[in-house]
């Protein structure tokens, strides 16, 4: 590695054959609330509602070079009143190798998030637990679903919006 050249910026130069590398990967923005504490505390073990939203987002930099923040909000709910509320920003400085263009927005919208999830999860399980509540661990993502998802509904907006030109 120490023999090829290094981009300015962002440390080594494209590597051939590898589709995506992560350069470095950081906490972008961590907010947690527990708006009832001390009292909703209890009911940690008692949790049965809520939700767990997941968003992905790439930001394109210099080159090869993109940002893939991977967002999650967790709400949880007992009787009607919001317990606590996460929402986490976790961000990876990713590099795209010599790969077709048609095959660098799925490799930047499913590997991408696929490998920085895993670290984002420990934090949610971390900051739940720290919170003073039952550790939430999130199941596993399927990104190529979420990504499939993404690219239908940009087609029927597309279409919607073709339908509605006069």
């Amino acid at each position: 590695m120490a023999d090829q050249p290094a981009d300015a910026n962002f440390g080594p130069a494209t590597l051939r054959g590898v589709p995506i590398t992560v350069l470095v990967q950081y906490l972008k923005d961590l907010s947690f609330e527990s708006p009832g504490a001390p009292a909703t505390i209890g009911a940690a073990t008692e949790l049965r509602d809520g939700s767990v939203n997941v968003d992905v987002k790439v930001v394109p930099l210099s080159g090869p070079n993109y940002e893939v923040v991977l967002r999650v909000k967790v709400e949880a709910n007992h009787e009607g009143k919001i317990i606590y509320l996460l929402e986490l920003e976790y961000a990876g400085l990713v590099q795209i190798g010599e790969v077709p263009a048609e095959t660098v927005e799925p490799i930047l919208m499913i590997e991408g998030p696929r490998l920085l999830f895993p670290y984002a999860r420990s934090i949610v399980t971390s900051m739940t637990r720290d919170g003073g509540f039952a550790p939430l661990l999130i199941n596993p993502i399927d990104f190529a679903a979420m990504y499939r998802d993404f690219k239908r509904k940009n087609r029927e907006a597309s279409l919607a919006a073709t339908a509605a030109k006069p």
